[in-house]
């Protein structure tokens, strides 16, 4: 009999301080292959910190992080805890790549290198084989006749839908969206949110930290509500965004558009 295969990742009774300000007191959050869990809840409620540390960006001082059933090890405590295998670090950045709210391409880069760059520097791929990979790549997010573009000549959404396509390069276990259309206009925003929504429907794992209470309502399997560093409610998003039994959620989806 074999065991069951363990999620992506999963965080227990994670804590998050800087300086003096606790900004995680405690939470927890699990992806397992093919899951959208989405994030929400007001700014400054810990939903960018949580995606932060769950790939290691930022250094938590309590609780567990286990990607595909492999605990980070540490060393120190509190505010020196710090992860100690530099290898684990690299196979977790790596197997979550993160899309950033501000695109965050390399200006001096073709669109082309920009995606190509990470697979054949930091894994060490063949270069011919990642590019006919991000070829192929941004073809699927609709801008394969940007690859030889400046990251300064396209729109936002093109942009951003170029970050989309290197994190995808990367060919990673799941995928961290920070924001990924609060940058962007509404018709520039709705680009991406059409890739965002492939990449569900081809069974992608995803966590997304959004402000688009429509997209995280459609798109996800699992929402998270945070509220003041904590898990304030969570459940299938028909349960949060049909039947809230938080005070607190319903008062923050009264002031959102769920149309």
């Amino acid at each position: 009999m074999t065991s069951a295969t363990p999620p992506v990742i999963q965080i227990t009774g994670l804590h998050k301080s800087f300086g003096a300000l606790e900004v995680l007191k405690g939470v927890d959050l699990t992806a397992s292959a093919g899951d959208v869990v989405s994030l929400i809840g007001s700014s400054g409620s810990g939903k960018s910190t949580m995606l932060r540390c769950a790939n290691l960006l930022e250094d938590s001082q309590q609780g567990d992080i286990i990607f595909e059933g492999d605990p980070i090890r540490w060393k120190g405590t509190g505010h020196n805890r710090h992860p100690a295998d530099p290898e684990q670090v690299r196979l977790i950045r790596t197997n979550l790549s993160m899309v950033f709210q501000s695109f965050n391409l390399w200006s001096h880069l073709t669109i082309l290198q920009n995606v190509m760059e990470a697979p054949v520097t930091v894994l060490g791929e063949d270069k011919a084989e990642v590019e006919d990979r991000a070829r192929q790549i941004l073809d699927k997010v609709g801008i394969g006749a940007k690859c030889d573009a400046w990251p300064a000549e396209l729109s936002g959404g093109q942009q951003q839908r170029a970050a989309i396509a290197r994190a995808l390069c990367m060919q990673p276990r799941a995928l961290l969206f920070d924001e990924p259309t609060s940058a962007l206009d509404p018709e520039l925003e709705q680009e991406v949110i059409r890739v965002i929504r492939d990449l569900a429907e081809e069974g992608r794992t995803m966590i997304l930290v959004t402000h688009d209470m429509r997209m995280a309502r459609d798109l996800s399997t699992h929402t998270i509500f945070l509220h003041q560093g904590l898990v304030e409610e969570q459940g299938p998003p028909s349960q949060l965004f049909g039947n809230a039994q938080s005070a607190r959620l319903r008062q923050f989806l009264s002031h959102s558009d769920t149309a």
